[in-house]
């Protein structure tokens, strides 16, 4: 069983969901699911992307296993993003995997504070994610 399998399965576990349930919040099929925590197979970075989002477990430690594996922290949809979900008609779920596929994403530098994405950058990045994620799937 490769080390990223481990984590995810031990996360899965940890969170009560079977692997019928995670591959369907993943968006992938059990059979990938199950190759990949058996370590028989490699996972793409956006297929782990999908996975952390949809158990919030932390990129790092599915990774390389450090930092807690669930994120717990407290949620605050930021205004501009509020906005553009009720603009869009996102669905809560949808607006809180945009946030986070964001906050995993981008860079965090000590010491310096990073700009606030705009109404219109959130509803560029959600497009390019959806479209990158389609694309993906051959949809």
């Amino acid at each position: 069983m490769s080390a990223v399998g481990e984590r995810i399965k031990k996360t899965r576990e940890a969170i009560g969901w079977t692997q019928d349930v995670l591959a369907a919040k993943a968006g992938i099929s059990k059979s990938f699911l199950s190759d990949v925590e058996r370590g028989e197979r490699d996972i793409s970075s956006a297929y782990l992307l999908k996975i952390a989002n949809a158990m919030d477990a932390s990129l790092e430690y599915l990774l390389r296993g450090e930092a807690k594996p669930l994120r717990r922290e407290d949620i605050s949809i930021p205004k501009e993003l509020e906005e553009a979900a009720e603009r869009q008609g996102w669905r809560l779920d949808e607006t809180l995997s945009l946030l986070r596929a964001h906050n995993s994403v981008v860079a965090r530098r000590s010491g310096t504070a990073q700009k606030k994405p705009s109404v219109a950058e959130w509803i560029n990045l959600y497009n390019a994610l959806r479209n990158f994620f389609d694309g993906e799937t051959g949809q």
